[in-house]
């Protein structure tokens, strides 16, 4: 498919909009926030598989853009820009490398910058309510943080592997 088709393009606004209705979800609801920013990250991914690398792109960036320029609460549009809305993407990038010591490498860096970029400059933004115990042992945050962003990378490919089963 070309990286510009009608179907690439068509596809990534319609799912763009649709990011944002989880996005929008998750800037008023009390609990649940991360498990909504997640969610919305399906969106790109399925541009991805169904329109390609060009629409999931596509999808991720107007939806980024769309949700810091519309939603009331940054900090849900922040994440979703630099980690949870990017990631089902790049993903599809890195398993592409077929060598999981390397995809396993690649995707722990992907995420480790990103808590590192989040923890170093939007801390106050997005981790207010962290304990002030936990502030000060970062690398439990980071281990801890690694095991989780795992177990969500593994859920991840389980759910892509179904979606492209049915697709």
């Amino acid at each position: 498919m070309a990286p510009f088709s009608s179907r690439c393009l068509a596809a990534s606004g319609v799912l763009a909009a649709s990011a944002l209705g989880p996005l929008w979800l998750a800037c008023i609801a009390p609990t649940g926030q991360l498990g909504l920013i997640a969610a919305a990250g399906l969106f790109p991914m399925a541009a991805s598989l169904f329109a390609g690398s060009t629409a999931g792109c596509l999808c991720w960036a107007a939806a980024s853009l769309l949700g810091l320029i519309l939603l009331p609460d940054k900090g849900v549009a922040l994440l979703f820009a630099v980690f949870l809305g990017i990631y089902p993407v790049a993903k599809g990038k890195i398993e592409a490398l077929r060598c999981l010591p390397k995809e396993y490498v690649w995707k722990l860096a992907f995420f480790n910058a990103a808590l590192t970029f989040f923890w170093f400059c939007f801390r106050q933004l997005l981790l207010p309510q962290l304990p002030q115990r936990l502030s000060k042992q970062t690398a439990l945050l980071y281990g801890t943080g690694n095991l989780v962003f795992l177990a969500y990378d593994f859920g991840l490919s389980q759910l892509c592997a179904r979606l492209k089963r049915r697709g």
